[in-house]
């Protein structure tokens, strides 16, 4: 558990064209590079989760018109989900992990849609859906990393942290940014 969980508060607009897998990583990557100089000699851990349809980079849904989008796109395919996840050291070392997790979803009529949209839950979500709540029954098939799908993968997380607290004596202040 983290000691604090400091924002990273930065620019998070995709580069022209650029890939789904390079965006959520060089996300984490920012992310770390932002609060890491906040925390001199602690371990901060930064994430980035992407949905992508192909190679378009779906957005965190900020309005019911956007979560509406994603969901009518993302209605009957498969897309992926992509974790960056970035781990700064107290010496300054970066190790980085990016893990891809397939999704299907079923084909959604616009009541299921609708019906999803008054919930709420899709606020903020990348892709215009959480998982773990109400979206999971449009889920019919998923490849990989469940937690990554949540927002974090746990997995690769924890092999992370743990590599960087081997590698140095632990500190007393840990920092994350979501």
């Amino acid at each position: 558990e983290p000691a604090e969980i400091d924002p990273a508060d930065i620019d998070e607009s995709p580069e022209p064209r650029e890939l789904p897998r390079h965006y959520a990583l060089r996300m984490a990557r920012a992310k770390l590079a932002a609060v890491a100089c906040r925390h001199p000699g602690a371990i901060v851990l930064a994430a980035d989760s992407v949905v992508a349809c192909g190679r378009r980079i779906l957005p965190k849904a900020e309005s019911e018109s956007q979560a509406r989008a994603c969901l009518a796109l993302l209605s009957g395919r498969r897309h992926r989900v992509l974790g960056g996840v970035a781990v700064g050291g107290a010496d300054g070392a970066v190790r980085t992990r990016l893990v891809e997790t397939a999704v299907r979803f079923k084909r959604l009529d616009r009541a299921e849609i609708e019906d999803y949209l008054q919930c709420g839950e899709w606020h903020g979500k990348a892709g215009g859906y959480a998982i773990q709540g109400r979206a999971a029954r449009f889920v019919s098939f998923v490849s990989g990393s469940y937690s990554n799908v949540v927002g974090l993968p746990l997995f690769e997380t924890v092999a992370l942290l743990k590599a960087a607290a081997a590698l140095e004596s632990a500190t007393p202040r840990e920092a994350a940014a979501p």
